[in-house]
C-alpha cells in the first residue's frame, strides 16, 4: 500500500492568490488602495517596530510610537551614535520585509498560520499597551489584532491565506514606499523630519543615496529569498512504501 505525503499545492497557492490580490488591490483595483489603508498603517506600524526593537537589541531606549493618518510614523528612540544609532534607523527600512520574509517561511500550514496570525496579535497588544501614544494608532491597530485572533481561532480554511496575504503586504511595504529610500527629508505628521537614509548616512557617512541603495538591494534579496523557499516548499518523497 502507498501513501502519499500531504500535497504542497495548497500553501503554494496561498501565497501565489495572496500576491495578485495585493499587487491588484494597490495597482488595479478602483479604491484598492483604501480596502488596504488599515494594512498599510500596520505595515507602518511594523516599519517603526523595527526602530524600537532594534534600538533595544543595540542597548538603546524605545519610548513610544506615533502613528498618523497620512500612514506616516515615528519611534522615538535613542542610541548611542556610530553603527548603533545607524543600526537603529534602517531598522525600520529592513524591518517589513524581514517579518513578511519570517512569515511567508514560517507559515506554511493551518497551525502554524494561526501561530503566526496570533503572535502578530500579542505583539499588537503589548505594543498599544507598552508603546503606540497616538489615537490612529489605537483605532487602526486594536481592530485589527481582534481580526487575526479570530481568523487564527475561527477560520481555518483560511488562515493559511490571511498569513501569505500579510506576508506579502509586508515584504512589498517598502517598495511601494521606494521614493523614501532616497529622500533626505520626509513629511511625518505633519513635521519635515530627516529621512531613515540620511539618519544612517549621518550616523556612519555620505551619501544617504548610497545607503538607501543598500538596503533596496538587502529587501530585495531577502523577499526573493522567501517567495522561492516559501513557493518550493518542503522536499517531497515520491511516495512511502508501507505493507499491504
Amino acid at each position: 500500500m502507498a501513501t502519499l505525503e500531504p500535497d504542497a499545492a495548497t500553501p503554494r497557492f496561498d501565497l501565489v492568490l495572496a500576491a495578485i490580490a495585493a499587487l491588484a488591490l494597490e495597482h488595479l483595483v478602483p479604491f484598492g488602495r483604501l480596502v488596504l489603508y488599515p494594512l498599510t498603517l500596520l505595515a507602518t506600524w511594523v516599519h517603526e517596530m523595527g526602530h524600537g526593537v532594534t534600538a533595544l537589541l543595540v542597548g538603546g531606549q524605545f519610548d513610544q510610537l506615533q502613528i498618523f493618518g497620512d500612514a506616516s510614523g515615528v519611534a522615538l528612540c535613542a542610541a548611542p551614535m556610530g553603527l548603533r544609532s545607524a543600526l537603529v534607523s534602517a531598522g525600520g527600512l529592513v524591518g517589513p520585509p524581514i517579518a513578511g520574509a519570517l512569515m511567508l517561511l514560517f507559515a506554511r500550514g493551518q497551525r502554524r498560520a494561526a501561530v503566526a496570525l496570533g503572535g502578530l496579535a500579542l505583539a499588537i497588544a503589548i505594543s498599544l499597551t507598552v508603546w503606540v501614544r497616538t489615537l490612529v494608532g489605537w483605532i487602526a491597530l486594536a481592530p485589527v489584532a481582534a481580526v487575526l485572533i479570530l481568523v487564527a481561532l475561527r477560520w481555518r480554511g483560511g488562515r493559511v491565506w490571511v498569513a501569505q496575504f500579510l506576508a506579502v503586504c509586508f515584504g512589498l511595504d517598502t517598495f511601494s514606499r521606494i521614493d523614501y529610500l532616497f529622500e533626505s527629508n520626509a513629511m511625518i505628521g505633519g513635521q519635515l523630519r530627516a529621512s531613515d537614509v540620511a539618519n544612517i548616512a549621518s550616523s556612519l557617512f555620505p551619501p544617504a543615496m548610497l545607503w538607501g541603495v543598500l538596503i533596496a538591494a538587502f529587501d530585495l534579496v531577502v523577499l526573493g529569498g522567501a517567495f522561492y523557499l516559501a513557493f518550493r516548499g518542503p522536499k517531497r518523497a515520491a511516495a512511502a512504501i508501507t505493507p499491504a
